[in-house]
């Protein structure tokens, strides 16, 4: 029996695959949420925004100094503190410089660094240059003071501080965006001096409720003069949950005639507002706009110009209607998620946010006073032995020469500490020389009163907190400003309904016997005069107005709508119907209508059964049509006719073989769909060969036109009193030479 052998590993973990992809995902994500996607509260910077300032603080870049080429930079943060892509590391220095994306930037930029209208066209950076701005200052002014951890780099080389001393809660003031892994951060920025104003508020009340701090963070204030709509109440929602939306709306003036739009919502760029609007003019959904055009330049970064119409145009409406259908208005999802002082990501509100940034402040002034008070007291501790030796200047000189351990004679003798014996032989002789006792003593006396004052402040909580909000005042004062964005309260915009934005003119819709539709403005043109396509002819038109639907119907009974401002022009040949609609295979389309939804029509086929029905009975469906008119077998349509009273109108029918009837209206049924009633009796045994040529209404007062080639005959109102009869019956027979009838029209 020959024995199994198993391979053995040795200096391998044997793990299950599930066991091993778990823990490599979660050490993953915690690696995205806490080193890459999420800002830490105390500086508000994400880990390759902080190397990136602290490396151009290391390379001497602060705001005095010369700019260097951005290549330099991005070479020093990705080869000693940021192991990752250098395009990636170098977009992240370009937005923290660009003044339309941080609302106070951090960095200064020489060169092409993008543009509002594309923030990504930013030159390479071997070709720009940059600098810290003095507001970089407030991050680094306080890092050499014991105020921060450091940390080892990714090789162990170099070490880089875990945060920045900020002096002002930069998380607020610039903002920032993040998706990590199961959550996200979107911190909008704020007006330094509203967020000094709440801390200091918060500082003197510890107690003060988040609406209290709202009345100093009155909202978010981007980078652009657009407007802020968002109700102060929903606004105060959001800081109390941490969550919620900010709506932002560009700002636009009357210019002469002309509409100049001069401010745009944060990120919205003018050739993607000006590409939606020009994309609804195309569509011809925006009538009322002639042209627009974009004259943004140096001295105007945003200015796109509407030229409306005509100066009937209303502004208000227009630029209502473009602001619920483009980016001119835009809302922002706000998301205080943020990495608190415990190291673990939570939403904060605005108070808890706050009040946590306070505490890394306090603590990061409490360990800056306490480096200070190490080195003064070092310093004095340095001065008292270098005053013993000033003393005794020749005793000192007689050790340092004769003695061959000086530094051990000298702590025996004038009991110094070793610090003390190691800093006067580090001094030079003619330094020595040069001492006075009474410069000595006059630091001694500074350095004493200065370490009485350092003691306090840090035995006094309330002298603290006085010196945190000296210090934020004055940075207020120094790098504050105004608010940019304007918190207007306006209701939200409407899209207008298209039928709005069309100007109501006379139209005149032809169709062809092929199916060609075009309009024409005006209702005194001849659509016979107009040029058709080879093989083509008219072969009906209606009277209708811009504003107002047009329904045609198909061989198979089936009614299309579309907006009559939508169809081609007269001038050219017109677009085939099949072009918009999709009837059946072989269907053609044989009439039209149009009128307002409660203008009512008869409809009829060559088979003499018809109803009445509501124009809004033929609209609704576009691509596909809708069931309309039931038609039986060899029958075609009719050409709808308009009733404008249905109490007093008659309904007039022909046929081929000369028949005609009249009859009230009343007695034909009004339905929404169907095959309708018998309108006229044409024999079984005739079906083949005679069929109703047209029917129409005619109103009292009204002339029915009877057309036979060339020639027309007129019947008035009461002419017609011959030819009245009961629905479904034969009618009367039009006079000899007539009965080759080609259509009726109504006077």
């Amino acid at each position: 029996m020959t024995e199994t052998i198993r391979p053995t590993f040795h200096g391998f973990e044997q793990i299950p695959l599930r066991e091993y992809a778990e823990r490599a995902y979660l050490d993953y994500s915690m690696y995205v949420v806490l080193d890459r996607a999420l800002p830490f509260i105390g500086d508000g910077l994400k880990p390759v925004q902080r190397r990136i300032v602290y490396a151009m603080s290391e390379l001497g870049l602060n705001a005095g100094a010369k700019p260097k080429k951005s290549a330099r930079t991005v070479g020093d943060v990705i080869g000693k503190y940021h192991p990752h892509g250098d395009s990636a590391c170098y977009e992240a220095l370009v937005l923290m410089a660009q003044p339309f994306s941080y609302r106070y930037p951090l960095i200064e930029g020489q060169g092409n660094f993008g543009s509002p209208d594309d923030p990504k066209s930013f030159a390479a950076m071997r070709y720009t240059e940059s600098k810290l701005t003095p507001i970089a200052e407030v991050l680094l002014g306080e890092l050499g003071q014991g105020t921060a951890d450091w940390t080892p780099n990714f090789d162990g080389t170099l070490e880089e501080p875990t945060w920045l001393p900020a002096r002002l809660p930069h998380l607020l003031l610039n903002g920032t965006t993040g998706i990590a892994v199961g959550m996200a951060t979107d911190v909008p920025p704020h007006n330094l001096n509203e967020i000094v104003s709440a801390c200091i508020r918060l500082i003197d009340d510890p107690d003060a409720t988040v609406a209290d701090l709202c009345e100093h963070v009155r909202g978010p204030d981007y980078p652009t003069r657009a407007e802020i709509i968002t109700a102060p109440s929903d606004l105060r929602a959001m800081y109390e949950n941490g969550t919620g939306s900010v709506r932002a709306r560009a700002v636009w003036r009357k210019d002469n005639a002309n509409i100049v739009i001069d401010a745009l919502p944060y990120q919205v760029s003018p050739s993607k507002v000006i590409e939606q609007i020009a994309a609804q003019m195309r569509a011809k959904k925006l009538p009322w706009l002639e042209d627009i055009r974009d004259e943004s330049d140096h001295a105007n970064p945003v200015r796109v110009v509407l030229i409306p119409r005509s100066n009937r145009v209303d502004a208000e409406q227009l630029m209502g209607h473009l602001f619920a259908t483009t980016d001119l208005e835009k809302s922002y999802r706000v998301n205080l998620n943020i990495i608190g002082l415990d190291g673990r990501p939570q939403v904060k509100n605005l108070k808890m946010l706050l009040t946590e940034w306070l505490a890394f402040r306090s603590d990061t002034v409490t360990r800056r006073l306490k480096h200070r008070l190490e080195k003064v007291e070092r310093r004095l501790h340095l001065l008292e032995g270098l005053l013993v030796a000033f003393l005794n200047l020749d005793e000192v000189i007689r050790i340092i020469r004769t003695e061959d351990e000086p530094r051990a004679a000298l702590i025996a003798r004038f009991a110094l500490s070793e610090e003390q014996a190691d800093y006067i032989l580090d001094t030079r002789l003619k330094q020595l020389a040069r001492l006075e006792e009474m410069k000595i003593r006059g630091e001694q006396d500074e350095l004493a009163s200065e370490r009485e004052k350092l003691i306090a402040t840090l035995d006094s909580k309330s002298k603290l907190k006085k010196l945190i909000k000296d210090e934020l005042t004055a940075d207020a004062k120094k790098f504050g400003d105004a608010r940019m964005s304007p918190l207007v309260q306006r209701d939200a915009a409407q899209a207008l309904d298209e039928t709005e934005l069309v100007a109501s003119e006379p139209m005149t819709v032809v169709m062809s016997a092929k199916g060609w539709i075009r309009a024409a403005k005006g209702h005194d043109m001849d659509a016979a005069t107009l040029s058709y396509r080879d093989g083509d002819s008219l072969l009906a038109a209606v009277r209708s107005r811009s504003t107002q639907q047009v329904a045609f119907l198909d061989s198979e009974g089936r009614s299309y709508s579309t907006a009559v401002h939508t169809l081609p022009s007269a001038r050219g040949n017109g677009e085939p119907l099949t072009g918009r609609f999709s009837p059946v295979a072989g269907a053609s389309f044989q009439a039209l209508a149009s009128g307002d939804n409660d203008t009512r029509f008869v409809l009829a086929s060559s088979h003499g059964y018809g109803f009445v029905t509501r124009f809004e009975n033929l609209t609704g469906r576009q691509k596909a049509g809708k069931a309309m008119l039931n038609l039986t077998a060899g029958a075609h349509v009719l050409q709808p006719s308009v009733v404008p009273n249905a109490e007093t109108d008659r309904i007039v029918a022909v046929t081929s073989a000369g028949h005609l009837l009249a009859f009230p209206v009343s007695e034909l049924p009004e339905l929404d769909k169907g095959k309708g009633n018998k309108i006229i009796e044409i024999p079984k045994a005739k079906l083949g060969t005679e069929h109703v040529v047209a029917i129409a209404a005619v109103s009292p007062g009204g002339t029915l036109q009877v057309k036979s080639g060339q020639r027309t005959m007129s019947l008035s109102f009461k002419d017609l009193d011959a030819y009245v009869g009961a629905r479904a019956t034969r009618g009367g027979l039009l006079p000899r030479g007539w009965q080759k009838v080609d259509g009726l029209d109504v006077q």
